[in-house]
């Protein structure tokens, strides 16, 4: 199939995958309602259209925890990312660095950070998951540093695992779930040639030096379920700094509250996220608790946000909602199993081409020059039950009908 957007490696990588790989890619959580609104709320930020601005020489580069960017685009965690092609994310992480953006590795990689060091020359993060055993935690910190890891994010909206209903019906766990997932690859040559045949060992990478056998893909849901720690607290995350001495980013955060809880820790930086929606559904979506929290604490750490980003103009609206940078998850896994490393790199050309016309349709030559002033004030989007305020400058997302604005000319900004 033709792809001309970014939008279309969705389907091009339903085709191709066996289903209860691209359903655990597409999935949330529940009824998947917050994992909707992502896009939804998104899609309803509108910007301001400006002509004879002199935008010529747009300049999409900037900085992140001292490391320049060729745009503020991160390739963000994702579990098994080596199950959607061969070795996915060697592939991933390859086609991040060409284009000058760093490549985060989760803690569930196929392909670990010493596999991804050895085979790619680039920034690369790595991301932790909060697990009861804290010798694992350390041994994956201390791996993480010595294969060059720049910048640590550690992901704390997964005390427990979500309800992922989409997983049981499609063969990712329930019944007869290994016996189901055979199947489909029968039903996918292709896919089962690249990665089932030639794209082993299907092991947790990371996580192998540790639990050996039980590292396997097959014990992965499993495994998860019951090393989840619900038991941790901001006052434990003391130890994680202790042995981190690079930019510390926690990621899953959703309140102003936690926001300053992560600054008061020391983090460098944060991730606001509902975990693509993966996790408790029903919670609000990144671009109506991005602005508050940015508000909140931006000018202590740097905020950056995931979750519905689909495209470079998506990229420009969370900016002009107060991020610094965004990182991606869906999108480059859906480019990855289309077309493997080319198709991640296609993918980013397409992100850096829309931000270009983003920028200079509304005016912005820098990426530095992106801000609420780039935004439509008679925006609004549907009402939620929530509010809050900080300091002189409101923040409202209210079930009231009161008239309030995403405002160049004013801070007061409503997402309903």
């Amino acid at each position: 199939m033709i792809i001309s957007s970014p939008l279309d490696f969705h389907e091009a990588a339903r085709r191709r995958l066996p289903r209860f790989l691209f359903d655990y890619a597409d999935g949330g959580a529940n009824a998947e309602e917050t994992m909707r609104r992502n896009i939804s709320d998104l899609a309803e930020v509108a910007l301001r259209q400006r002509v004879l601005q002199n935008v010529e020489n747009i300049d999409l580069t900037t900085s992140l925890f001292g490391m320049d960017l060729a745009m503020p685009v991160v390739l963000g965690p994702v579990g098994i990312g080596g199950m959607f092609r061969r070795r996915g994310e060697r592939q991933a992480a390859a086609a991040a660095h060409r284009a000058g953006i760093p490549f985060t590795l989760s803690t569930v990689a196929i392909c670990s950070m010493k596999e991804i060091s050895a085979a790619t020359d680039g920034p690369n993060w790595f991301q932790l998951y909060v697990l009861r055993d804290r010798f694992v935690m350390r041994e994956m910190i201390a791996s993480a540093k010595a294969a060059g890891a720049i910048a640590l994010v550690f992901t704390v909206d997964l005390p427990v695992a979500g309800s992922r209903y989409r997983d049981a019906h499609s063969g990712m766990s329930g019944p007869y779930s290994g016996a189901r997932r055979i199947m489909q690859a029968i039903g996918n040559p292709r896919w089962a040639w690249d990665v089932g045949l030639l794209g082993r060992p299907h092991r947790l990478g990371n996580l192998e030096p540790m639990l050996g056998k039980r590292a396997g893909i097959n014990d992965y849901m499993g495994w998860l379920g019951s090393n989840f720690d619900p038991s941790i607290g901001w006052a434990d995350l003391d130890w994680i700094r202790s042995e981190w001495d690079g930019p510390l980013i926690i990621k899953g955060i959703l309140d102003p509250e936690d926001a300053r809880e992560a600054a008061n820790i020391g983090a460098q930086g944060i991730v606001v996220s509902n975990h693509g929606g993966r996790q408790l559904d029903g919670v609000m979506s990144t671009a109506r608790a991005l602005p508050g929290i940015a508000d909140s604490v931006g000018d202590q750490l740097t905020v950056l946000v995931d979750s519905g980003i689909r495209s470079g103009l998506d990229v420009v609206r969370m900016l002009a909602l107060g991020a610094k940078g965004v990182l991606l998850g869906r999108a480059w896994v859906f480019a990855l199993a289309a077309q493997g490393e080319a198709g991640v790199a296609r993918l980013l050309e397409l992100f850096a081409a829309e931000m270009n016309v983003a920028m200079a349709l509304t005016g912005v030559r820098r990426i530095d020059q992106i801000n609420r002033s780039i935004l439509d004030e008679s925006v609004t989007v549907k009402p939620i039950r929530f509010a809050t305020r900080f300091g002189p400058d409101s923040f409202s997302i209210g079930r009231w009908p009161a008239i309030a604005s995403i405002g160049h000319s004013n801070t007061q900004y409503d997402l309903r």
